[in-house]
């Protein structure tokens, strides 16, 4: 199965074609993938050099003259490096890009602590107004692309390697109902889906399944809470808890519990693979159904 990142060219290159209000942005990474594209938009694909706070500057000036930038690299070096230029040349401006990471949070081992991001949506939660996608398969990833690139606001699409065996039916708004129970609410955000769908097979809860994070969808957690009850598990690929707030502020009038399940703070100095990164955070499945389980059975959940 091709990848979400294999998708990621090919997808925004007919974009390019079709809509003259379209520009990509690049700092080496992924120029490859755009070089037909870069040929017959020359104006349009602009590769900066590994120079990723002029990345976000440029797609910024792009912005500001009524174009839609498209805006490429790893997440470390998306969010993290250039975060002073997405807080201020896009957010201070109040100009809409379409910033698209790789790497997630530890896809590239072998690349060690600097291409990991673990902490790039809590990042980002520190400013306002942006929408963030975070696929699960190569398909929501297409999907939510289109979402993105044809609107006008600040958006953030994660794409990952690690993917769910198939992709779903996603509206880039509401999350999705996979399974229902009466014990408490899981939500699996983007990749963790088949982990969650494993770790929880025979226990009674509701599982909610989240491509799109910001805005959250407080009404469709509410709902899910009236017939399962206000114990909720988060299942974040990225830094544990990173919604935890989101939960809170959705329930803010319901007694409830969160539990927040995702990457540790700690950082794992040995490179290794991405599914000892996966086991060694718990995130495998094993490890997800001893935590959920524990949580579940500590207590009946309150309901509404």
């Amino acid at each position: 199965m091709d990848t979400m990142r294999d998708r990621f060219a090919p997808v925004v290159s007919r974009m390019l074609d079709e809509d003259d209000r379209i520009a990509v942005v690049l700092a080496e990474i992924g120029a490859d993938g755009f070089r037909e594209a870069g040929r017959r938009h020359p104006d349009r694909v602009i590769n900066v050099g590994i120079r990723e706070q002029l990345l976000v500057g440029a797609a910024a000036g792009l912005a500001l003259t009524g174009l839609r930038p498209v805006v490429h690299t790893f997440a470390s070096f998306l969010v993290e490096r250039p975060f002073e230029q997405v807080k201020l040349d896009l957010g201070h401006q109040d100009v809409g890009a379409v910033l698209v990471s790789a790497a997630a949070s530890f896809d590239w081992p072998s690349g060690g602590h600097t291409h990991m991001a673990p902490g790039d949506v809590a990042l980002l939660d520190t400013l306002d107004g942006w929408t963030v996608h975070v696929p699960g398969h190569p398909d929501e990833a297409e999907t939510l692309l289109h979402h993105a690139v044809t609107g006008d606001d600040k958006v953030y699409v994660r794409l990952s390697v690690q993917s769910n065996r198939q992709g779903r039916v996603i509206d880039g708004k509401r999350f999705l109902t996979v399974r229902e129970g009466l014990r408490g609410v899981v939500v699996a955000v983007g990749p963790m889906l088949d982990a969650v769908l494993a770790a929880t097979e025979g226990l009674d809860v509701t599982v909610l399944y989240a491509t799109t994070v910001r805005p959250f969808d407080t009404a469709g957690l509410r709902r899910a809470t009236r017939a399962a009850g206000t114990d909720v598990v988060l299942v974040e690929p990225y830094l544990a808890g990173t919604s935890a707030g989101e939960v809170n502020r959705a329930l803010s009038d319901i007694p409830h519990r969160v539990l927040g399940l995702g990457v540790a703070r700690r950082e794992l100095r040995r490179y290794g693979t991405v599914e000892e990164h996966v086991a060694a955070h718990g995130l495998e499945a094993r490890g997800l159904r001893e935590r959920i389980g524990r949580f579940v059975d500590t207590g009946r959940p309150v309901t509404v």
